[in-house]
């Protein structure tokens, strides 16, 4: 029988990109799965009366997206903050605090409310607990704005919570919506740092340029402008006004982007996939500026547009960059994977047309399948790399 010391030191429990990863990509699956076969009708997911745009949205955002974007960002944190490592026991109490979320939520018919709801609401309370003394130590005091992302995270999934308990379905609502931005505002903070250093690397490598500047003013507006256009549809604005500040947010991240010059690495997957989540931000603005400005768009096709073109784009690509660089593994990425990359870009195209053109069921079923097939290949491909020791770097430059 093994002890929770010798489960502490298995190489699942080194480093938190492996564990979540590996859960979140095996819950994503579940989940669409579970989804769209009670959109389509063949059954009944167990929802405890919640309507199933409200189930599938707050496990979408608060389960499995937090999963795949606590486990990148945690990752991240030793390598670019300095901080140290989570790994062992913190770790294996992070990923319970998500996986008795996900249990309070699929068996809420059987609990209390109150207790499905605080257990849920666990998860990011938790990781506020374990990163906030690392952050405080770090010289760069720009990784602190991890913390209130994390509040605003915690915040919204209350929201839904409280929704949900006093039958406010407009309240859930509002709370799955100031859950997107605040990832979107993660997004734009962690992409936008990574995405031109990782070109930066590319170009010179190739001989095409060197990295685009940092230019903190630029940075800067792109942050509060989107968080300008967060408090204005939170808080119910206009729609001219929130129109406009959705053109402002496609305008200033576009400037933004261009100057990163991802197009001229169409070459190099693992980064050109960073850029095509960003493009697909871009175009969710712009339809979020159309849908309040003109109505000529529903208003949730920006939020496909984002949620499964932009994050899922990003997400693929991130995570075959940690899992073969953090493994000792070069960074080849397989042909299945391009595949996956493909297939991601096609979802968020087919959702959208499903949304924007009303196709039908059929188009939704497809989305979902291209969504649910590139986790599945993540997850052929690398599923091994995950559970095992890394590779030692000398044996991992001789693999072709």
């Amino acid at each position: 029988m093994r002890t929770p010391t010798a489960a502490a030191g298995a190489p699942l429990w080194v480093s938190p990109f492996r564990p979540f990863y590996l859960a979140g990509a095996l819950y994503g699956i579940v989940l669409m799965a579970a989804w769209v076969g009670a959109h389509l009708g063949a059954w009944r997911v167990p929802s405890a009366g919640i309507a199933l745009h409200l189930w599938h949205g707050h496990e979408m955002l608060f389960g499995f997206a937090a999963a795949i974007v606590v486990g990148i960002t945690l990752a991240a944190l030793p390598s670019w903050a300095g901080t140290a490592e989570i790994r062992g026991g913190l770790l294996i109490m992070l990923v319970l605090a998500w996986a008795a979320g996900r249990l309070a939520i699929w068996s809420a018919a059987l609990l209390p409310p109150w207790w499905s709801a605080a257990l849920d609401l666990l998860f990011f309370p938790a990781v506020f607990v374990v990163v906030t003394p690392m952050l405080l130590r770090t010289p760069n005091r720009l990784y602190l704005l991890l913390l209130p992302i994390l509040v605003a995270l915690a915040g919204a999934n209350f929201a839904w919570h409280a929704g949900i308990l006093g039958a406010d379905p407009a309240l859930a609502g509002q709370g799955l919506r100031a859950g997107i931005y605040a990832l979107i505002v993660l997004y734009v903070l962690k992409g936008g740092v990574l995405t031109p250093v990782f070109t930066g690397n590319v170009l010179r490598e190739k001989g095409r340029g060197d990295q685009a500047p940092f230019v903190f003013a630029l940075d800067a507006a792109a942050v509060a402008v989107l968080v300008l256009l967060a408090m204005l549809d939170l808080g119910g604005a206009p729609a001219g006004w929130k129109g406009g500040a959705a053109l402002a947010c496609a305008l200033v991240h576009g400037w933004r982007v261009a100057r990163w010059k991802g197009w001229r690495i169409p070459d190099a997957p693992l980064v050109f996939t960073m850029h095509l989540g960003f493009a697909w931000l871009l175009f969710a603005f712009l339809l979020k500026a159309a849908a309040e400005l003109t109505g000529a768009v529903p208003e949730a096709a920006w939020v496909h547009a984002f949620t499964v073109g932009s994050l899922g784009m990003m997400m693929l690509g991130l995570m075959t960059r940690v899992v073969l660089r953090h493994t000792g593994r070069p960074l080849v990425v397989p042909p299945a994977m391009l595949a996956a990359y493909a297939l991601m870009f096609v979802a968020a195209l087919l959702r959208l047309a499903a949304t924007v053109h009303g196709l039908g069921n059929w188009a939704i079923a497809l989305a979902t399948a291209a969504w649910i097939l590139p986790f599945a290949i993540y997850l052929t491909l690398f599923a091994h790399a995950l559970l095992t020791p890394s590779l030692p770097r000398a044996r991992a430059a001789e693999t072709p």
